[in-house]
């Protein structure tokens, strides 16, 4: 899908060119090199598209079932040792785990699986799913089934008092099921368990109940400790007004928006490009989100399709989620904006997960089955 393809490469050369701009105070206060960040930024732009084009090329539809049930396998695997041999950063919440000089966050890699493995299993249970029999297996394979597998990841996840992670992991495990034929009675339940998970991260994790507290007190929050990182953002966002001060010229990325080049990039784009910089990220994530869509509803198969319309939706919920919490219409929650924040992990599985829909493109016009 040639407009697919384009989009995402507009999106990748937009998102390097703010990760320059936003970063390069930062990195050169703290690395010396202005170009530090934008430098591993573009590596692993490269690197996601040499790993990402054979696959596009050569898979077949059958290929993501099995490659889901091992990443799968894999991200619980890793997601245990996180707890073992995990890194935090200084951030409060333990996410990586340090391979050499790189750095790598489970939590990615069981998004993507999260969704390949419930699209199949959703596919495989498909007529027990739409049986309306007491008995027919509709709560066995519609919910039971997938709300354990996104469960135990969200199990793990909040082991690691990765709040925003449980949240995002949860609703594309949702998404999928409501996607898949869940029936709609169960979702209730399911929302309500949700909470309680929420709720008891919160109760056992001090980082999360600050951040909570200081989203609903923020006027009380002190201005130069937890409200710190949304206050400054807010700054960036407002002055920045409906043309910008010019690509290049934050004022807010000298020291005052913490690691611009991260969560807040947002707020950045904000600043130099105004309301039209804005618009203008919105805007091509939606063109992204609405081809993407297409694509799902033209699979060549049901497995395909909710592969596709999971993985759109989970760039769709993270752009949401990011510019909600650089807005305060959240809590600061660690959400990363696709393709523009800073992240090895997650920007190769950006660029993979956008490749896997590309793959299924090329089987969109055949009978479906």
């Amino acid at each position: 899908d040639t407009p697919f393809l384009l989009i995402v490469l507009v999106l990748a050369v937009f998102g390097a060119i703010m990760a320059y701009s936003a970063s390069s105070v930062y990195a050169a206060q703290y690395h010396s090199d202005s170009t530090y960040y934008v430098k591993r930024h573009i590596a692993y732009l490269l690197l996601a598209f040499g790993l990402t084009t054979p696959f596009v090329i050569k898979a077949r539809p059958w290929f993501w079932r099995m490659f889901g049930v091992i990443a799968y396998a894999g991200s619980v695997v890793l997601l245990l040792l996180v707890l073992v041999i995990g890194s935090s950063y200084g951030s409060g919440a333990t996410r990586w785990i340090q391979i050499g000089p790189l750095s790598l966050q489970p939590s990615e890699i069981a998004k993507m699986a999260v969704i390949l493995v419930i699209a199949l299993v959703m596919t495989k249970h498909e007529k027990q799913i739409a049986m309306r029999q007491k008995f027919g297996g509709q709560f066995r394979y519609g919910v039971l089934l997938p709300v354990l597998i996104f469960g135990l990841i969200c199990a793990l996840v909040m082991l690691e008092h990765h709040l925003s992670g449980i949240i995002i992991i949860g609703l594309l495990g949702i998404v999928t099921m409501f996607l898949g034929g869940t029936d709609r009675k169960w979702f209730f339940f399911i929302f309500g368990a949700g909470l309680v998970a929420v709720l008891l991260v919160l109760s056992v994790s001090d980082y999360a109940r600050v951040r909570l507290d200081t989203w609903l007190n923020i006027d009380e929050a002190d201005a130069l400790g937890s409200a710190w990182q949304t206050l400054q953002g807010l700054y960036a966002i407002g002055s920045g007004g409906f043309f910008g001060v010019g690509l290049g010229n934050s004022r807010q990325k000298y020291g005052y928006v913490s690691q611009p080049q991260n969560d807040f990039i947002f707020t950045i784009i904000c600043e130099e490009l105004g309301f039209i910089g804005a618009v203008l990220v919105v805007v091509l994530f939606g063109l992204l989100i609405w081809r993407g869509f297409r694509i799902a509803s033209r699979a060549p198969d049901k497995f395909t399709s909710l592969a596709a319309y999971g993985l759109i939706a989970k760039v769709a919920l993270q752009t949401v989620l990011n510019i909600a919490v650089v807005t305060n219409s959240m809590p600061n929650t660690g959400i990363s904006l696709p393709f523009f924040s800073s992240g090895g992990t997650s920007l190769i599985l950006q660029i993979f997960e956008m490749g896997i829909v590309l793959n299924i493109s090329r089987y969109s016009y055949q009978k479906r089955v």
